[in-house]
């Protein structure tokens, strides 16, 4: 990059902060104005509950939610420096790879390619906050692919430069809404409000950075950042020493020191530490609580427990469609700021003794932090595949709706197109209803049947003399000018198959007359 783009870049950057600042201090406003509120009618809504029509409040809680995100969003855009995390060197290699780590529930369907060139390069920058803009880009790059497709994820550096750029083969974005891009509430998505995209083009220039997107329609989009290199001496950077209270019992040291795991949790886990709250207000999941019942079970080794434990969660974040990554980020923070607890659970012991007792528990602790990450996801799965399998059993209820008009009389009204598939459901159903409820006589109305198949026909048929065949008169009601057209094109007839009349409402007063 030459030193006239380069400025120019500076330039641009500069002018899309002031643009920030101004919409910052409107957002100000409006937050000062409105959260407190809207945080009071959250509280009386919980309150509610309890005694109302819960469907409606749950709605209405909702709706609350998404209000305070947004304006906890447009409050971070608007004091972009108000995390007083400091500036340090960073190798954005291992920062991705911890980040790309986050999506694996969905590599099922998009194939990631990791091109991390030039790894021990490092850049100055505020690690938590270029983690969560990282998140935020790759998350847009997965949900931009309907079905299966590709991102790229690449770094490379130069003299002076490390670039990083996030590719996907999703649904792109026009040309003439490229320049909109970071803008507060322009998105390409159905529900979005733009705030993801703002906060990653903020922290970007607050990091020094310069930000490049190309798009095509249908062709998909590329990020491309471009960070000033750090040529400094790679020191080694020392974690700040925690001051722990000692115990002899391992349970005993993470119960006193819960509230420094706890600390040191949050720090890890940058970009669930935001939802906590949420979370637990959509699921009434409380994390901290989780994580502190989760690493007592493990060094413990109650196995089962564990495995119960992944299964409800697996349950309950399916149940509420909570996002998986969040959870996948949090166990892998709980799982690092364990071995950072047990460090100092083990200095000053006598070294070899201490030795053998840390790689015995390395081995018990990640074969059970392992055990409950594959229940939870098998859990989760489970409790997924369960509920479309429910939904397909009610679609298909719906769609053959047997209804007792007496004790022995029924009626079938087709609404809607007939396919193979649906003749098959059409089979089963009347075949089983008719033998458990002893139906006497099926009314079976067409009149609000469209597009039979010739194949579907003669299932209709098949159908009508199976019915028979178990004692049960079938009368035909509804039949339209081009199904008749089609049933006489086929040689086929209803004589001695099924009474016709021609309405429901004829069949009815004959029949029960």
């Amino acid at each position: 990059m030459g030193k006239e783009d380069s400025l120019q870049q500076k330039k641009k950057n500069e002018a899309h902060l002031s643009q920030l600042a101004s919409v910052g201090q409107i957002a100000a406003g409006i937050a000062h104005e409105v959260k407190n509120p809207l945080t009071a009618v959250k509280g009386f809504l919980q309150l509610l509950k309890e005694k109302n029509e819960e469907r409606y409040i749950t709605i209405a809680e909702a709706e609350l939610n998404n209000a305070l995100a947004i304006l906890q969003n447009l409050l971070q855009v608007s004091k972009p420096d108000m995390d007083e995390e400091p500036f340090e060197r960073l190798d954005l290699t291992v920062e991705l790879n911890s980040v790309i780590q986050l999506f694996q529930d969905q590599f099922y369907r998009v194939t990631v390619i990791k091109n991390l060139e030039n790894p021990g390069t490092y850049i100055n920058g505020k690690k938590n906050q270029l983690k969560r803009a990282f998140f935020n880009l790759l998350k847009n790059a997965f949900e931009a692919i309907e079905g299966k497709g590709t991102i790229v994820i690449g770094h490379e550096a130069s003299e002076d430069t490390v670039t990083v750029t996030i590719q996907d083969s999703g649904s792109g974005i026009p040309k003439e809404k490229l320049n909109l891009l970071g803008t507060p509430f322009y998105t390409t998505k159905q529900n979005g409000t733009g705030m993801g995209l703002t906060f990653v083009f903020s922290v970007i220039y607050q990091n020094n950075g310069f930000i490049e997107v190309e798009s095509e329609e249908e062709s998909g989009t590329v990020f491309k950042i471009s960070f000033a290199r750090d040529n400094g001496s790679a020191e080694t950077k020392e974690k700040p020493r925690l001051t722990l209270q000692k115990t002899t019992e391992l349970k005993d040291f993470f119960t006193v020191n819960r509230d420094k795991f706890e600390e040191q949790l949050l720090l890890e886990a940058v970009n669930v530490r935001d939802k906590i709250d949420e979370i637990m207000g959509i699921g009434n999941i409380n994390l901290l609580e989780n994580a502190h019942k989760l690493v007592l079970y493990v060094v413990e080794g109650r196995e089962h427990e564990v495995v119960h434990f992944a299964k409800t969660e697996g349950i309950m974040w399916a149940k509420h469609s909570l996002t998986l990554a969040f959870k996948l980020e949090w166990i892998q923070a709980v799982r690092r700021v364990m071995w950072d607890f047990l460090f100092h659970f083990n200095r000053g012991k006598e070294e070899l003794q201490a030795k053998e007792h840390f790689f015995a528990l390395e081995k018990r602790i990640n074969e059970l932090i392992d055990q409950f990450l594959n229940h939870l996801f098998m859990s989760y799965s489970q409790f997924k595949d369960d509920l479309i399998r429910t939904q397909r059993e009610m679609v298909e209820d719906l769609s053959v709706p047997i209804i007792p008009l007496t004790q022995h009389t029924s009626i079938l009204p087709l609404i809607g197109p007939i396919d193979a598939t649906r003749s098959i459901t059409i089979e089963e159903k009347v075949i089983n209803e008719i033998g458990a409820n002893r139906i006497k006589t099926l009314i079976i109305d067409l009149s609000g049947a469209v597009h039979m198949a010739p194949e579907v026909i003669h299932k209709l048929m098949n159908v009508i003399d199976g019915v028979k065949m178990m004692g049960c008169e079938v009368i035909i009601t509804g039949l339209r000018a081009e199904v008749v057209r089609l049933i006489i094109g086929l040689g086929l007839t209803f004589e001695n198959k099924a009474i016709t009349k021609g309405t429901l409402q004829q069949a009815l007063e004959d029949h029960l007359s």
